[in-house]
């Protein structure tokens, strides 16, 4: 037998060795090494963008259940996606105004929500713990949400995953959905790690109440002063975790130290895509609401969600809502909202009276239309991701709008970006005025968009010709799961 003349050395040190490596796998991650790979499951599963996947919700009397959808109460099923079943998943509808004219106009296409731990405990669909499942109401595309998301993912704002789901109800075939990543947990391990901060979605009771902390503005020290944010955590939020957001609130109301308060990083790529997509159902927009706020170490971050309404098509509770598309089109990159709504919303309002945000501020809007718009990847994304779901929405049965609608709408997107692209570009170059004020002055300078109808993207026209084709597909759904 040969023998080394260290072997009792070398074997010590291969099993120090080997115990070294089980600690790091067993304990790495909670010391702050990140294995190679940290994505969820979901994330190669459902989130596959680059396919159609399927999603059967098995549920005991659907009719029953589209009656009862705006009361937003969950209902168990069965939910099969691409052919696994997931038993006792929280159903529901949500939405806000989409939700309530969808009753208003008898539609029975509501948008839903699946919570996948709501009845078990730990129950999740391989990590994930919600999704939803997007109607694409008054969007005859069905590409505004999927492509402000890509638009935020590729200037490094954290978004929501998402992907197309062909929805069948107990077999029935029931529509095309974008399927969406829900932000709660799952979703700020993915971005944020496991040692993540505070997730709220600030929301209103009431449009017409003040919601001064909707708008993110300080008002005191008084947590009980910020009702529509801590009740809306998405977390157990300790004193600790009110008194840094306050905390922030408040150096954010002071205009000073900015980088003390605000990722401005993360917020400042974020506001360029919300003013390109000219969303007014937002924080820049009438209502204030439709983010996500996410707070770490005392900084704020600002996070995107719901963008059905984008691309200047919203004009709910708007007494004089914007129809010209050369207005659209032409809104000003430096002041996107009229001074009363602007000097509410100290998070945009006060990062550009710093010179030194206002100049990164335009950094990145010149990144997102060099790298986004100038070189085609809009048009490439639209196309590609249209011919992918074209069948799709041609088979449509709770369809919003018909196949050839659909087109024009594609077509109607593809001409806006551009468009858009083009004037936010002489805008941000000087060419064109880029402010409310400045606008006013010189009203015939800017790209003429006079031709665009930006009313074939969606409009309520479409919800009262769409009733009979839900009632049909409605009536067609076994009232009971297979």
């Amino acid at each position: 037998m040969i023998r080394h003349k260290h072997i009792d050395l070398i074997c010590f040190l291969a099993a120090l060795l080997a115990l070294g490596l089980t600690v790091l796998l067993a304990f790495g991650q909670s010391l702050g090494i990140r294995p190679a790979s940290t994505a969820p499951g979901y994330v190669f599963r459902l989130f596959d963008s680059s396919r159609v996947h399927t999603v059967d919700l098995r549920v005991e009397n659907w009719q029953d259940f589209i009656e009862a959808a705006p009361e937003e109460a969950y209902r168990p099923c069965t939910a099969v996606i691409d052919g696994e079943e997931f038993f006792q998943v929280g159903l529901r509808a949500k939405g806000n105004n989409s939700l309530r004219l969808t009753e208003q106009y008898g539609l029975s296409r509501y948008s839903l929500k699946l919570e996948f731990d709501h009845y078990l405990d730990g129950g999740s669909y391989y990590g994930l713990d919600k999704l939803s499942l997007d109607a694409s109401f008054q969007d005859n595309s069905y590409l505004k949400s999927y492509l402000t998301y890509d638009m935020m993912a590729f200037m490094g704002v954290p978004a929501p995953l998402c992907s197309y789901a062909w929805v069948t109800v107990n077999g029935q075939p029931w529509g095309l959905f974008l399927a969406i990543e829900e932000p709660e947990e799952a979703f700020v391990r993915r971005n944020f790690g496991v040692d993540h901060g505070q997730l709220y979605k600030p929301d209103y009771r009431s449009l017409q109440d003040e919601n001064a902390d909707v708008a993110l503005r300080y008002v005191d020290d008084d947590p009980s002063s910020y009702p529509n944010i801590f009740e809306n955590a998405k977390f157990d939020t300790t004193a600790a975790d009110r008194a840094r957001l306050i905390g922030a609130l408040r150096t954010l109301a002071s205009g000073k130290d900015l980088e003390t308060a605000v990722n401005l990083e993360e917020v400042l790529s974020y506001f360029p895509v919300q003013v390109f997509v000219m969303n007014w159902d937002s924080y820049l927009g009438h209502t204030g609401h439709n983010y996500f706020l996410y707070e770490e170490d005392g900084l704020l971050s600002i996070l995107p969600w719901d963008y059905n309404l984008a691309f200047g098509t919203y004009a709910l509770g708007m007494t004089d809502p914007i129809r010209d598309p050369n207005v659209l089109i032409n809104y000003p990159i430096n002041t996107p909202a009229p001074g009363e709504i602007m000097t509410k919303r100290p998070l945009y309002h006060h990062l550009m009276k710093d010179q030194a945000c206002f100049d990164q501020y335009h950094t990145c809007w010149d990144r997102l239309l060099t790298q986004y718009f100038e070189n085609g990847r809009y048009e490439a994304v639209i196309r590609e991701t249209q011919r992918l779901i074209a069948p799709y929405v041609q088979a449509d049965p709770t369809a919003f709008c018909s196949y050839e609608d659909h087109l024009l709408a594609v077509d109607t997107l593809l001409e806006t970006c551009r468009l858009r692209a083009e004037s936010c570009r002489k805008q941000l170059d000087g060419k064109i005025p880029a402010t409310l004020a400045a606008q006013a002055e010189h009203p015939t300078l800017g790209v003429n968009a006079s031709y665009l109808v930006l009313e074939n993207l969606g409009d309520f026209e479409d919800l009262e010709q769409s009733k009979s084709r839900q009632d049909h597909a409605l009536a067609a759904v076994p009232s009971g799961a297979p």
